[in-house]
């Protein structure tokens, strides 16, 4: 075998790495269901115990570009294994929590700790498997990631329907431990030694934590949410300036020079942002538009993320076969048609058709990931995989807020009746635009500088 871990030291340090992700996915979504109950415990008003989730999102987005550039000064695993260790440590101290604001802080935490797995996994597993199975192990990420999202709400729900809410941290010890434990396994890096510039990374904190908290003001207070996120343009103004000369900025402007990565991320937002638009709007659509219960809905958007987790492993064998411009652009139009009937078919006079249009959103959503990210890897250097990693995650995240925002201007300008059925036909727009940037990459949809990776390596 040429390149990657021997078969199995291979095995155990693939299960670190998704045994780590699924944490970190799972705590992203197990909360949710349980905001009501938190609130009701730490006598907070309902938009307080939101600040849960926000916590833990704007800590993720703003840490995951510090991280990656933490991964290449001290070793991917060294800060990968630091950030798993953080993660469980925050996860105690969540199911400890005494009152809000300590529930918060280790919620912060718990985030910053979540962004330096979610920046260093797939470099990680670049490093474990040979280049030619690539794509699968990326495949196998996306199915974990996939999967976890899914299981999420249902596992929180069950959780709560058993134990107190401590629980809902409590159950992430054992999984963390075992992460860290399997996580000896995966190679070691001395990285690059290089000195981190604190003020770039105090701009990129600015950047993106005025992005997340900007976004989730905009409903409730607009004068100080566009402040917030005019003062982010203008720190992302400045971080560019400063990072432009640097030959590894914290920012990757240097990968982001090459086409076939530039083409990579751009299609990655604007898909991030027709799904998260769809996810939003669906659920509206389904209760408020269709009169369908919370139960019934549920059941109506399950074939999506189980189709996604089915079809990511098939693209990703597909993906290091055949020509991934083409498994992109036939994805992002798959996800395109399906968000377009949803918007388009008559599913007053029969709700059964949203469940072969879900599995057709599935299907191009899981088509379109994993060969896009492959191409993203794959057209970054060996020794800039932590960057790219930060990178693919931050362009996913920062769709998912587009997408969140686009729904949220709609609720506030429409009515809630016609807010999901536009916002669906946006979804359909972001989704196809994916598509057609991605036929703007190279012809063959694999980068040229392969050779050179494995020279590195």
């Amino acid at each position: 075998m040429t390149g990657g871990l021997p078969t199995g030291r291979g095995r155990v340090a693939i299960s670190a790495v998704l045994a780590a992700m699924t944490l970190v996915v799972l705590d992203a979504g197990i909360v949710n269901v349980a905001l009501p109950n938190l609130a009701r415990a730490l006598q907070a008003a309902p938009a307080e115990a939101v600040l849960i989730v926000t916590a833990y999102q704007t800590a993720l987005v703003m840490a995951l570009l510090p991280c990656a550039a933490l991964g290449e000064r001290f070793g991917d695993r060294r800060v990968f294994s630091s950030g798993v260790a953080l993660f469980t440590v925050a996860s105690a101290a969540c199911a400890l929590s005494p009152s809000l604001p300590w529930l918060l802080a280790a919620r912060f935490v718990q985030g910053l700790g979540g962004a330096a797995v979610m920046a260093l996994g797939i470099a990680l597993l670049r490093v474990c498997v040979p280049s030619s199975k690539l794509g699968a192990a990326i495949g196998w990420n996306a199915l974990t990631v996939a999967l976890a999202s899914a299981a999420a709400p249902s596992l929180g729900a069950v959780i709560l329907s058993v134990a107190e809410w401590p629980w809902l941290w409590a159950i992430n010890l054992p999984i963390g431990v075992a992460a860290l434990l399997a996580g000896r396994a995966l190679p070691r890096s001395e990285g690059t030694g290089t000195r981190l510039d604190l003020r770039s990374i105090g701009l990129n904190g600015l950047v993106f934590g005025g992005l997340v908290v900007g976004a989730e003001r905009l409903p409730t207070a607009p004068g100080q949410a566009l402040s917030l996120l005019a003062g982010s343009a203008l720190g992302l103004a400045a971080l560019v300036l400063r990072e432009l000369p640097k030959t590894a900025p914290l920012i990757p402007l240097d990968l982001l020079r090459g086409r076939a990565f530039r083409l990579s991320v751009i299609a990655s937002v604007c898909c991030f942002t027709g799904q998260a638009a769809a996810l939003v709007a669906l659920p509206f659509y389904l209760q408020h538009g269709l009169g369908q219960t919370p139960l019934t809905a549920g059941l109506y958007m399950t074939p999506w993320p189980l189709c996604v987790a089915l079809t990511a492993t098939l693209a990703g064998r597909l993906a290091d076969r055949v020509s991934t411009t083409r498994l992109c652009a036939m994805g992002g139009g798959c996800l395109a048609l399906g968000l377009a009937a949803a918007a388009l078919a008559p599913l007053r006079a029969d709700p059964g058709l949203l469940v072969p249009i879900t599995v057709l959103c599935g299907l191009g959503f899981g088509l379109f990931q994993t060969p896009n990210n492959r191409n993203m890897f794959l057209a970054a250097p060996l020794s800039r995989s932590g960057a790219a990693g930060g990178l693919q995650a931050t362009a996913r995240l920062t769709g998912q807020t587009a997408g969140a925002l686009v729904m949220t201007l709609l609720f506030s300008l429409t009515s809630t009746m016609a807010a999901p059925r536009i916002g669906l036909g946006i979804g359909a727009v972001m989704a196809l635009l994916a598509g057609l940037v991605s036929l703007l990459r190279l012809p063959e949809g694999r980068p040229p500088p392969r050779p050179d990776f494995a020279r590195r390596r």
